[in-house]
């Protein structure tokens, strides 16, 4: 196979986006005051259906450590997580905490970007043209406030569902002869995905209202290797041409283990991130990033099956267009 590199006219990112755009945009699809976007595919039979995907209860956890050590380098002010100590046992021995009766406790703050580590974009997170998801006006959504229409917390309930693993850098490298995961500013098409579905086989059917993981392999050499420039670096990620699949095949959300989910650089002569721009304000689609994927893909490869129950809810912080997330998928 070799990789493919759909049509586009590099030297016109804008015409671009407006044709695709044009041809996925679900404005209006669920209502003038809709704040769910693609999370409307997923039905409550669905939910349940996906639990009866759970055969041994085994659980993987698909988040990264949040501390001191993760992959943010202060790019836009983003910092990795600050973990303080309020309290100690060091206190609690040298009795200076006021408690009665011999008590003692520990207690800890973080302060961090909500976006810094595993994390799912919102809905708020990118606008088109001034216009954020179903067609508002951008200044009238997010303010210094927040996100005072689609803040994270209106879909906190929503993320559980049929999660289904789609490992191109497994599938795709090893025909191409990248024994490390894809390289970095490799654009999985179409066709990729397509393609390891074919191999995995029928779990990894996708449809609607599922929550598509797509591994490349660049965290696991970025675990080994260090960080460098994981964070807003070259990366493989899905291309731009992928955008009418993602909307055709009516997905809830969708997440890769690469910090900006789609390939970097991007496929445009100047461009910063046009999937971004399609796919969240236009489509309504939640995307996630830096998901750790590595143990569920190795269980995948050993079980053969690649559709399990994922719960992945966002913490509901008021008004806020991103948020950290502990997804957890059960199998």
């Amino acid at each position: 196979m070799e990789q493919v590199r759909s049509v586009l006219d590099r030297t016109d990112p804008a015409g671009e986006i407006a044709r695709v755009v044009a041809d996925v945009s679900n404005w209006g699809r669920w209502g003038e005051d809709d704040v769910r976007g693609t999370l409307n595919h997923v039905t409550a039979a669905d939910r349940a259906r996906a639990a009866g995907l759970v055969r041994r209860g085994a659980t993987f956890s698909l988040s990264l450590p949040f501390d001191a050590n993760g992959p943010q380098k202060g790019w836009r002010r983003r910092t990795n997580p600050v973990h303080t100590m309020l309290d100690t046992g060091t206190d609690a021995e040298a009795g200076v905490q006021g408690f009665p009766h011999g008590l003692g406790g520990a207690d800890d703050v973080i302060a961090m970007p909500l976006q810094c580590s595993t994390q799912w974009d919102g809905l708020g997170h990118i606008f088109d043209h001034g216009r954020a998801w179903n067609g508002r006006r951008a200044g009238q959504v997010v303010t210094s406030d927040g996100d005072l229409v689609t803040g994270i917390e209106t879909v906190a309930d929503q993320f559980v569902g049929r999660g289904v693993l789609l490992d191109v850098g497994r599938v795709v490298g090893a025909r191409l002869g990248y024994d490390d995961g894809l390289p970095d500013g490799f654009a999985i098409t179409v066709e990729h995905l397509e393609a390891t579905i074919a191999e995995q086989g029928e779990t990894s059917a996708v449809g609607r209202g599922d929550f598509l993981l797509v591994r490349t392999g660049q965290l696991a050499r970025a675990k080994r290797d260090g960080w460098g420039e994981y964070a807003g670096g070259p990366a493989p990620g899905l291309s731009f041409t992928t955008a009418r699949w993602l909307h055709e095949r009516e997905i809830a959300a969708c997440a890769t283990d690469t910090w900006g989910f789609e390939v970097r650089p991007n496929e445009f002569d100047v461009a910063f991130q046009p999937l971004h721009q399609v796919v969240i304000p236009n489509v309504g689609l939640f995307l996630g990033e830096m998901w750790d994927l590595d143990a569920l893909a190795a269980d995948d490869a050993a079980d053969g099956v690649h559709d399990f129950l994922l719960t992945a809810p966002p913490l509901p912080v008021t008004g806020a267009v991103g948020s950290p997330v502990n997804p957890v998928a059960v199998k």
